[in-house]
């Protein structure tokens, strides 16, 4: 059996390497979206290894009902997002960049459901987990990992918003002008 010191840096470790696996073809290109959306994942990580002792405490406390409101959030973001560039983004196996995640190697532009409203509907579902995981037990460690995380969260949505328009062109130009990026209306 684990002792409890040894759970917290085994979990680090274990977590690390399988997003250094996932982010590998990203890491290889610092330039490239995922380059910095892997330094958000890090960052999320160690807030949740952080804040994992304090995730049910006192739950009806108003921390504690904004991180539930925000990590629901999360998940009404990503689901939406994650079905319709599977069904509309028509995924291109001609797409050979390494720095994409499969899911992210799409043929077609998607500008409906969620993308209607914003452009990055899952970087939007990072900041509100982040944000979320942070109100669980707010610190000064995890205000510092929750603002690594919206800074490299703000920098992965810029760098995919210049590939994304080297890719679909003007296309993608004419969006940019209909939609935010992360929240409706505002930014």
């Amino acid at each position: 059996m684990l002792s409890a010191a040894l759970v917290v840096p085994l979990a680090f470790v274990l977590g690390t390497a399988f997003l250094v696996y996932v982010s590998r073809g990203a890491l290889r290109r610092p330039g490239s979206h995922g380059f910095s959306r892997f330094f958000a994942f890090e960052a999320i990580l160690c807030l949740v290894l952080l804040n994992h002792p304090y995730w049910e405490d006192d739950p009806f406390a108003p921390h504690q009902l904004a991180s539930w409101t925000l990590l629901l959030l999360s998940i009404a973001l990503v689901l939406p997002a994650v079905r319709l560039l599977r069904r509309v983004g028509r995924h291109d196996t001609a797409r050979a960049d390494p720095a994409l995640m499969g899911f992210e190697k799409t043929a077609a532009l998607v500008t409906t459901g969620i993308f209607g409203w914003i452009r990055h509907p899952m970087y939007a579902s990072l900041l509100a987990l982040a944000w979320g995981v942070f109100l669980k037990h707010p610190s000064w460690p995890g205000a510092a990992l929750a603002a690594v995380a919206t800074i490299a969260l703000v920098v992965t949505a810029k760098r995919d918003e210049a590939e994304c328009l080297a890719y679909f062109g003007e296309d993608y130009a004419e969006y940019m002008k209909r939609t935010c990026r992360f929240i409706p209306g505002v930014y």
